[in-house]
């Protein structure tokens, strides 16, 4: 009786196991409530702003946001090369609704989302950022943050890591962060910003951080930040 139990049991387990496998095959997350991706091979690269939206523009060298982000994920795709599906949010000069992106992201299971942007503040800041929100996203936005400060020849005044609900760092189901590759606002890093040689630095340095995340998981990025239940990012939110 007891080992026709123990049967039984053993069946149930094996039950339940296929069903949680084939109901999330995709490996889409509501909450991100898990430790980081390891072994995935699709990444989305989101360049920020486009079309109409500019971003923010230079006063010192005059490029645009838009123009600087897109450049970006089209450098950060060539650095990862074939050893991963690349997917551009865009490839031209196109505007694209930050919840269209979010559902455009909804297609992909196996993947991460990186949404790149530069940054405008006051004129003394300079440094990059990188924002994220779900747990299965902090050691992603740790590797990134660390090797984009590496590669940058200074910082001052800017907030590192930042733990923040975004829409492109909340809403998206799987493991997803924004990057801020510098301040434009500042007149040394616009400078900086504004030279290819140092642009092809930073999106080695971005894509080495992605690969090193696919091989090693969340090992050497630190404990795992609390799990936070917060719903979706709104544009009527505050901002935190």
């Amino acid at each position: 009786m007891v080992r026709g139990m123990m049967l039984r049991a053993i069946f149930a387990v094996s039950v339940l196991s296929g069903l949680l496998v084939s109901c999330a095959p995709s490996g889409r997350d509501y909450w991100g409530h898990r430790p980081g991706p390891r072994g995935f091979r699709t990444v989305i690269l989101d360049a920020g702003h486009g079309g109409k939206d500019d971003g923010a523009t230079s006063s010192t060298t005059g490029q645009r946001e838009k123009d600087l982000t897109l450049d970006m994920v089209k450098r950060i795709r060539a650095e990862l090369g074939g050893g991963f599906r690349t997917v551009l949010m865009r490839s031209d000069d196109t505007f694209i609704d930050l919840d269209d992106r979010v559902r455009r992201t909804h297609r992909y299971g196996d993947a991460v989302v990186v949404s790149v942007h530069f940054n405008s503040s006051a004129s003394h800041i300079r440094g990059p950022e990188t924002y994220y929100w779900r747990v299965d996203s902090h050691g992603l936005a740790v590797r990134l943050q660390r090797a984009m400060a590496a590669t940058s020849p200074a910082e001052e005044g800017n907030r590192g890591l930042v733990r923040r609900r975004l829409r492109l760092t909340r809403n998206p189901e799987i493991p997803c962060v924004l990057i801020e590759c510098g301040y434009i606002s500042n007149p040394s890093e616009a400078r900086l910003i504004a030279d290819a040689g140092y642009r092809q630095a930073l999106a080695k340095s971005i894509a080495s951080a992605i690969r090193e995340q696919s091989a090693r998981g969340d090992a050497g990025t630190g404990p795992l930040p609390e799990p936070i239940n917060s719903p979706p990012s709104r544009p009527t939110d505050a901002r935190e």
